[in-house]
């Protein structure tokens, strides 16, 4: 194992993404190395640009995909000592039309990966998951313990890659796994230069909610206005993407000082429902978010926020940013580029 706070030569699959760029930026800022590997299906190459202009230090990427045994072999040419793996799809409505790309995608592209990581000695992977592992859940907030019963094909890949990796580590006494079950990442890098740009229509509900505020969409669909919550809308625990990065940074020090498979909560610990964060979009940006109820999505949940104890225990990382900071952030992003890293 590694000492506990020296520098590493991290991977990342799916850097380029949302939650990749940012987390590569907080890497880079913690002085690790960095090699993104990304075919750029839901990733910019631009992002990773900005974030290299960010951090003042450079990042190494590959255009390639985890399923190509071709592109993991360069991605491993220089063993790296860690593994960040983010490469997935990631659309609950569309895992329900095209569940069969997404077990090829997520489940093929994560056992590809497993095998490159033990061809190469490789044993400290730190995983990209979901709260969408828990399904309806008995209780809110959900610990780790909660029974995990998935209601999309989506929130299935996703246990399935939790359940190989957790086997892999049973099979290798030297191999350690963090599983991060985020809950709903929202917001930007305070700069404005990074942040979530979706390709074609939203999958989440910020993205859209922003994209409305600066014109590009008319209205805000809000599926569901009768679930048993506060206002009859679906409830979430939304965490800064900020947040989320450095939960990553402190997840992959603490992989290496253990071994075994440990999966972790990274959320707030607070639930808010779309019109309240609809109402708190507004107030930050100074714009009207016009909206409209429509029927349930397939595969949805009432309501679902974190118990995230056992990470502020073991990682000694808590949340610090709060729901305005979240809506400032995005709108920031959204305002200074309002077609995304295409404009």
């Amino acid at each position: 194992m590694i000492k506990a706070n020296s520098p590493m030569h991290t991977l990342i699959t799916g850097g380029a993404g949302y939650i990749g760029s940012h987390t590569c930026l907080a890497l880079l800022e913690a002085g690790h190395q960095v090699t993104v590997l990304d075919n750029l299906c839901n990733g910019s190459a631009q992002a990773l640009q900005r974030v290299q202009q960010l951090a003042g230090k450079p990042l190494h990427f590959i255009h390639g995909d985890i399923r190509n045994p071709a592109d993991l072999q360069r991605a491993f040419a220089q063993p790296p000592d860690a593994v960040i793996h983010f490469a997935a799809l990631k659309a609950v409505g569309e895992s329900c039309e095209k569940p069969l790309d997404y077990f090829d995608n997520n489940i093929g592209g994560t056992i590809a990966l497993l095998q490159a990581m033990r061809a190469a000695a490789v044993n400290t992977l730190v995983f990209s998951s979901s709260a969408t592992v828990y399904g309806e859940p008995d209780a809110v907030p959900v610990t780790e313990d909660a029974a995990l019963r998935v209601t999309n094909p989506y929130g299935r890949t996703k246990l399935v890659m939790e359940q190989l990796i957790g086997d892999c580590c049973q099979a290798d006494p030297a191999m350690s796994a963090v599983l991060l079950r985020y809950f709903n990442p929202v917001g930007a890098h305070p700069s404005g230069r990074i942040g979530e740009d979706p390709s074609g229509t939203p999958n989440n509900l910020m993205p859209y909610i922003a994209q409305v505020a600066v014109g590009r969409r008319p209205k805000l669909s809000v599926f569901g206005g009768d679930y048993p919550t506060v206002d009859g809308t679906g409830v979430r625990d939304y965490i800064h993407v900020m947040d989320l990065a450095d939960a990553h940074v402190r997840a992959l020090e603490h992989a290496r000082t253990r071994t075994g498979a440990l999966a972790l909560n990274v959320g707030t610990g607070r639930g808010y429902s779309v019109l309240e964060l609809v109402r708190a979009f507004e107030q930050a940006s100074g714009r009207k978010v016009p909206h409209e109820v429509v029927a349930r999505r397939p595969g949805d949940v009432a309501e679902l926020w974190a118990d995230p104890a056992r990470a502020k225990q073991l990682l000694g990382w808590s949340a610090s940013r709060g729901i305005e900071a979240m809506c400032a952030d995005t709108w920031r992003w959204q305002r200074d580029n309002p077609d995304g890293y295409r404009g």
